[in-house]
């Protein structure tokens, strides 16, 4: 089984604010830590991710994570826990 992220910059913030660009950070060490972290997770066959640093308008692509494996339960759960740790500890953002 494969599932995919694919974050975008969103037109609005959480709290409905209008947001035009977004300013990304990314810790390219932390990455690859996080990454080999959930490729050991049970089931896990592999784990992918990008991360799109700098400035990224309405629209455009923030970060893509692909995770395969072998049953949906596994994958599904390591997805989400993958862009959850990546958001949290890895990417810093300022949306403008």
């Amino acid at each position: 089984m494969i599932a995919c992220h694919n974050g975008v910059v969103r037109g609005t913030s959480r709290d409905g604010k209008p947001v035009s660009i977004l300013e990304i950070d990314v810790d390219l060490n932390k990455v690859e830590m996080v990454i080999n972290e959930m490729r050991s997770k049970k089931g896990i066959a592999a784990v992918e991710a990008h991360i799109f640093p700098g400035i990224r308008k309405v629209g455009e692509d923030v970060m893509l994570v692909v995770v395969a494996g072998d049953f949906r339960e596994n994958v599904f759960k390591t997805l989400e826990e993958t862009v959850n740790k990546l958001k949290e500890t890895v990417v810093h953002k300022k949306e403008r």
